[in-house]
């Protein structure tokens, strides 16, 4: 195995420090509070709740719909305010990473809506914004059937190291998000960006199950604490 120390001076297979807290906003049905490294993110879910949007209602399930935006102020160039290409690329892989876990069939005709504000980003925004949505989620009440974990590995320097940062992310040679459901090993959400062998691209998968195994640890310790204080 590497030995490699990474420029913040963690170990190949170290995660950034990571906090979550469920349940900070009064107003939403359930919501999240999630920093890891340099991020933080809050999300808020609605629902279930009849939409007023006919269309997008299903006669025999619920719909998840999701708002991923980053704030102006939540990376160094100020950021243009409102939806972009990214922006609605990542609200619908993560409405898709999201679904397999949610029993929507329970709410025919319903929509459960998860909006997701990046106030300070710094690299894999995407997979920590699903990881605080899940706990939100699930802090909303929605039957699921396992709770939604994202973590990313990449390759830096011809290594594959685990949770990449922003300065990683931006010069490394390649990333691989993923979402996973935990208790079964379900992989939600599978991306790759960049080039990666057979068996550094194995590795890599391998190595973000491994740590979305271990937030998956600090999602329960949230939802244990919030509801333990109750």
């Amino acid at each position: 195995m590497s030995e490699m120390i990474r420029e913040d001076g963690r170990k190949y297979n170290e995660l950034r420090p990571i906090k979550i807290e469920a349940g900070v906003l009064e107003r939403a049905d359930g919501s999240a509070y999630l920093e890891v490294g340099g991020n933080k993110i809050l999300v808020a879910v609605y629902g279930p709740r009849e939409s007023y949007i006919r269309r997008l209602l299903e006669p025999n399930t619920g719909v998840i719909r999701c708002r991923y935006n980053m704030a102006p102020f939540s990376v160094d160039d100020r950021k243009r305010p409102g939806p972009d290409r990214r922006s609605s690329e990542i609200s619908k892989i993560t409405a898709d990473a999201l679904r397999p876990a949610l029993m929507l069939e329970n709410y025919p005709r319903s929509m459960v809506d998860v909006f997701i504000e990046v106030i300070e980003a710094e690299g894999g925004t995407r997979c920590a914004g699903i990881t605080a949505a899940s706990v939100a989620l699930v802090d909303a009440g929605i039957p699921m059937k396992d709770i939604v974990v994202g973590c990313a590995a990449g390759k830096v320097n011809d290594e594959i190291v685990l949770d990449l940062s922003e300065v990683e992310d931006k010069e490394g040679q390649a990333d691989v998000p993923i979402a996973m459901m935990p208790r079964t090993g379900e992989i939600t959400l599978l991306q790759s960006d960049g080039d990666l062998t057979e068996e550094e691209f194995n590795k890599a998968l391998d190595l973000a199950m491994e740590g979305c195994r271990q937030v998956n640890e600090i999602q329960k310790a949230a939802l244990m604490e919030k509801y333990s204080t109750e």
